[in-house]
């Protein structure tokens, strides 16, 4: 691929990554990798993941040029039921394997300052004896002290934060700012890009025919805010009896806290005590149907109550040309301006939310608008090459260094 102007020079990296998951395995940090990862491939490097195994996968294949490795020790969700302890040679072996295979000029781990101490101290151990740089990237922020203790004493070549937010948060347990840079994430505008819904989304789900479709893409969660958007449901039904509030399910996800359930059980018998079945629609979406899910909504609303690292569904929304409407929690401000390319509400109040969506659904100009700027800010700030380039231009950085 041709190099543009400002992009890295053309030398060849090996580049090891590793995370606890990865497709069929969904979730943000997941999806960012389908993203970077054969981006990567595409800028002449080499890359390889070391990721979880579950059924239904192969222990080696191959993704857009990406070769995955998989196996059971990065499984979390069998970790959490088996515990760590007398896996130490095991790890040790697993990861000397990889690291043997692949031979990487730099290793890159994802959320790997917590969730296990055994982990990330056997990497450390083996990329200090290997002479190789360290990256993190730090997609989210935990209060406890295993993520204290594993962002401070293991000896990270330097931290990548997916926003200022995540940023902030590390200098305030003490890291020091230096060590620190912030990537925000991209999305493949060439996938995600405006378009008209096709016949097909509304044969499949015929209830989308004609009438005001509000999107949640995130997974059905109380943190992501899916309760707030029930509660607004009721606001916005007044004025639009017939809106219809499409949430996404999830089948395959790290559900560390084994809350996911519970929190589903929750939401269903909430929309049920408000009489709101005829206005809602949850189901799984592969990502297919997901690009014509925002092409068939007139608003996209993620209501999360915690502080949210970025969020990837705000660069799809932009992408389609979708307004979207957020919380002020976390590092969703830093993408979404209100009244710019959307609208920013205070975390948890679902009057706000159910305002702003009448508001939206009301004014088609205005939907419009918030939808093209969007996009055009996405164009300038959040493609896919981009972001890569912004990555691999700081792995070139502390090469050079090195």
């Amino acid at each position: 691929m041709k190099k543009r102007k400002n992009e890295p020079k053309a030398r060849q990296l090996k580049i090891a990554h590793i995370h606890w998951g990865f497709p069929p395995i969904i979730g943000g940090v997941e999806t960012h990798l389908t993203i970077i990862l054969p981006e990567m491939v595409s800028f002449g490097h080499e890359v390889s993941l070391l990721t979880a195994k579950v059924a239904g996968t192969e222990d080696q294949s191959e993704y857009k040029g990406v070769k995955i490795t998989r196996t059971p020790i990065m499984d979390l969700n069998w970790l959490k039921d088996r515990g760590f302890i007398g896996l130490e040679e095991e790890i040790h072996q697993v990861f000397s394997d990889f690291l043997d295979r692949h031979s990487p000029d730099i290793i890159h781990a994802h959320n790997m300052h917590y969730f296990s101490e055994v982990h990330i101290k056997t990497l450390a151990q083996l990329a200090e004896k290997r002479g190789c740089p360290l990256f993190l990237t730090a997609h989210n922020v935990w209060d406890d002290l295993l993520y204290l203790n594993l962002t401070h004493n293991i000896p990270w070549t330097h931290i990548i934060a997916v926003s200022h937010y995540i940023k902030k948060e590390m200098i305030g347990i003490g890291v020091d700012d230096t060590k620190i840079t912030v990537i925000h994430h991209g999305v493949n505008q060439e996938q995600f890009t405006p378009r008209k819904p096709p016949a097909s989304i509304f044969a499949k789900y015929p209830q989308l025919k004609k009438r005001p479709v509000v999107f949640h893409p995130a997974r059905i969660s109380l943190v992501k805010g899916c309760d707030i958007s029930v509660k607004a449901i009721r606001i916005v039904k007044r004025k639009y009896p017939n809106v219809l509030f499409v949430f996404a399910g999830a089948k395959n996800i790290i559900d560390w806290e084994g809350t996911q359930q519970g929190d589903i059980a929750y939401l269903v018998n909430l929309i049920k005590y408000f009489d709101l079945e005829n206005n809602v629609l949850i189901d799984i979406y592969p990502l297919d149907l997901m690009q014509d899910l925002y092409a068939a909504t007139d608003v996209v609303i993620y209501p999360s109550s915690v502080g949210e690292p970025f969020g990837l569904i705000m660069l799809e929304a932009m992408a389609m040309a979708k307004p979207i409407i957020v919380t002020n929690v976390g590092g969703m401000p830093e993408i979404v301006h209100d009244g710019i390319n959307g609208f920013v509400v205070p975390a948890r109040d679902f009057d706000a939310l159910g305002y702003r969506v009448i508001q939206v659904l009301d004014d088609k100009n205005l939907r419009e608008r918030l939808g093209r700027t969007g996009r055009q800010i996405l164009e300038s700030q959040y493609t896919k090459r981009k972001v890569t380039w912004q990555t691999i231009s700081l792995y070139e950085k502390f090469l050079n260094q090195k």
